[in-house]
């Protein structure tokens, strides 16, 4: 079928999102099902192989049986979902010694048989959905010591589900895979205990330094103050403590008083007893002090008493 045509890269011969996905295969059912549905898992069309003999129910490409692929690309990939039953499919290849080589996996065979024209093998599958990738060149050569050459035959029995299979020349990563040949998974990731034990210490973390550092309120950038401003706010700030220093209640004026006195009692008994000129000396600057007139200068009240004088000297004077 595509032995005359050009292989290289990436090449599809079933997709289960396509028109026609079977367009390449025939089918073989017996006791159970093929239909395509939708799964859960990846919330997109997968088809679906069912029936209670794997033997009875299975596809296989191509369809005429004398009819071969022909496809040289050496590694092979399937997308299937593991249903948890019995499930095995096989691959025919043409080696350089003209042999027909076929290998058969299975999930219900538990050692490796080789023989000389079919090779046993068991597969391990993970719950859901598994990506099974084959080297058939190293296959081949580990089996018959022989090279690889071509796929011709491909048949796929129950039960499992499909979502692709195709052939490549060498194995690519997930960044250079176009995104038809990708399986995609709905993100429900799981959270393991360590991970909920660092989110609860992180927490905490957070808690204490909240409690211990305080931020201050936020400053909008928008509000500018003035100088001006500030000082008003100042000044009446003052005002308000001088009015409230004012504005003191009766008992603790007295209180205050009783301590002014009870200190001026302490440094009285802390200086000890007074002495006689001490005393005359308080007296002394009790007195008020005499006003003695300056010299060059009258005062006001000599002033009015000179033209007195005067006028009582021309009244007494002899003639």
């Amino acid at each position: 079928m595509f032995r005359n045509k050009y292989q290289h890269g990436l090449m599809s011969v079933l997709y289960s999102c396509g028109s026609s996905p079977l367009e390449l295969w025939d089918m073989h059912v017996k006791n159970g099902y093929i239909r395509r549905v939708t799964d859960d898992e990846v919330k997109s069309l997968a088809l679906e192989l069912s029936g209670t003999n794997v033997t009875t129910t299975y596809i296989f490409c191509p369809r005429g049986p004398r009819k071969a692929l022909g496809i040289k690309l050496p590694f092979l990939i399937m997308i299937i979902k593991n249903m948890k039953k019995y499930f095995t499919f096989e691959i025919t290849i043409l080696d350089d010694k003209d042999m027909h080589r076929r290998f058969r996996m299975s999930n219900f065979q538990s050692t490796t048989r080789v023989r000389p024209f079919c090779t046993s093998m068991p597969i391990g599958l993970s719950g859901g959905w598994n990506q099974i990738q084959f080297n058939l060149a190293d296959f081949t050569r580990r089996a018959y010591g022989t090279n690889y050459i071509e796929t011709t035959r491909i048949q796929i029995h129950a039960n499992c589900r499909i979502r692709r299979i195709y052939f490549a020349d060498r194995l690519y990563s997930e960044d250079e895979l176009p995104e038809d040949f990708k399986l995609f998974l709905p993100v429900h990731r799981k959270k393991c205990v360590r991970e909920e034990d660092v989110k609860k210490v992180e927490e905490e973390k957070k808690d204490l330094e909240e409690t211990e550092t305080e931020e201050p309120p936020p400053f909008d950038e928008g509000e500018e103050v003035d100088e001006d401003e500030g000082e008003e706010d100042e000044d009446e700030g003052e005002e308000d403590e001088l009015i409230e220093d004012e504005g003191i209640p009766v008992d603790e004026e007295e209180k205050l008083e009783l301590r002014e006195e009870d200190e001026e009692e302490e440094e009285e008994d802390e200086g000890g007893p007074a002495e006689v000129g001490d005393y005359e000396a308080e007296d002394e600057a009790d007195e008020e002090p005499t006003d003695i007139p300056t010299p060059g200068y009258a005062t006001e009240d000599e002033t009015d008493a000179e033209p007195d004088q005067a006028e009582e000297d021309e009244e007494y004077e002899v003639p």
